[in-house]
């Protein structure tokens, strides 16, 4: 049960993270000037009759955010008191600290008037914080708490691949500073500084320079590069170490799946003039790659995990079978220690 509300929590962060992007792709960011009312409103008596134009989209942000947030408070609570792992619960702490962050940089981006630093601050927050609660839904399904062993298998040596975890590693840390550069880019109003695709101002590489192209074109290039290690990634899962685990192709298959979708759909945007639904759903696409190259990096680093509980815990068996089965999922879907 705890699992399945981790999952919903995550879900409903894509929601947020889709709400806020249509709030920044229709320029609606100031609709509602006032923070934390809404025209002098308390925020959840605001009458819908007066949600039009662009305080639909900043007042529904705004409600969706502390739902969002209100969800978070729960599941804090139930990890601090369901969950036996001590890390977990500080994650749990983690992430409500983060989603609190997140509610005051959106009111100070909007009593400061948008300026570009804030803005981006809460963009890559909101990332992070998308990132923390895939991760809490990862760290409470059964297949993590078993460690991914199929059937006939005592332990996961299979998944134990050093070469894939650096890699995969390094792409999740690109990914992430390609979105914050993607950011930058949205809340500088950069966007179209450069308005073909695939050229540039009808050439290979740009013809004159302004901030606004130099930011434009690194999330061009940053784009590139975040392909080259995506398919790097795939390359070290399918063709070195052996037959890939399952735990592994599942999201690298995704990844490649939606880097190609993200791709498409930021050559879309460009020439479709920055349209509204384009450019949020491309926002959205971003922070899915995210989110499943992250996937990918902790599960190749489960094994990693269980050698560093042996460590922490002398007595504790040596192989990372043995320590799944002092953590099990109860019945009712929640983790609890197996006596």
């Amino acid at each position: 049960m705890l699992h399945r509300f981790a999952t919903f929590v995550a879900g409903c962060t894509v929601l947020l993270v889709l709400a806020g992007s249509l709030v920044t792709s229709t320029g609606s960011g100031l609709s509602v000037p006032d923070w934390p009312t809404t025209y002098g409103w308390n925020m959840f008596s605001f009458p819908p009759s007066k949600w039009v134009g662009g305080i639909l989209y900043e007042h529904g942000h705004r409600l969706i955010a502390s739902t969002v947030g209100f969800l978070t408070i729960i599941l804090a609570v139930w990890l601090a008191f369901a969950d036996p792992r001590r890390w977990m619960k500080w994650l749990g702490a983690g992430a409500l600290g983060a989603v609190i962050a997140q509610g005051v940089l959106g009111g100070l981006t909007v009593l400061f008037f948008l300026p570009a630093s804030i803005s981006t601050a809460h963009a890559g927050l909101a990332e992070i914080f998308f990132c923390m609660t895939v991760a809490i839904a990862l760290f409470t399904s059964r297949g993590w708490i078993d460690g991914y062993l199929r059937p006939g298998e005592r332990d996961a040596e299979s998944l134990d691949r050093p070469a894939l975890r650096h890699v995969a590693t390094i792409t999740t840390v690109l990914i992430y500073t390609q979105i914050l550069v993607g950011a930058t880019m949205r809340h500088t109003g950069a966007g179209l500084a450069i308005p073909d695709f695939p050229l540039m101002f009808g050439h290979l590489w740009p013809t004159h320079w302004d901030p606004k192209i130099a930011i434009h074109f690194a999330h061009r290039i940053g784009a590139l590069v975040v392909t080259l290690a995506v398919a790097t990634t795939a390359f070290t899962l399918w063709f070195r170490g052996g037959r890939p685990h399952p735990a592994f192709t599942r999201p690298a298959a995704l990844l490649l799946v939606l880097v190609l979708l993200q791709i498409t759909l930021g050559a879309w945007t460009v020439l479709s003039g920055l349209y509204v639904w384009i450019n949020s759903v491309h926002v959205v696409c971003g922070a899915l790659v995210l989110t499943t190259s992250l996937v990918l990096t902790l599960r190749t680093w489960r094994t990693r995990f269980d050698a560093q509980v042996v460590r922490m815990r002398p007595n504790a068996a040596a192989d990372g079978a043995e320590i799944a089965r002092n953590v099990r999922l109860q019945p009712d879907g929640t983790t609890g220690v197996r006596a």
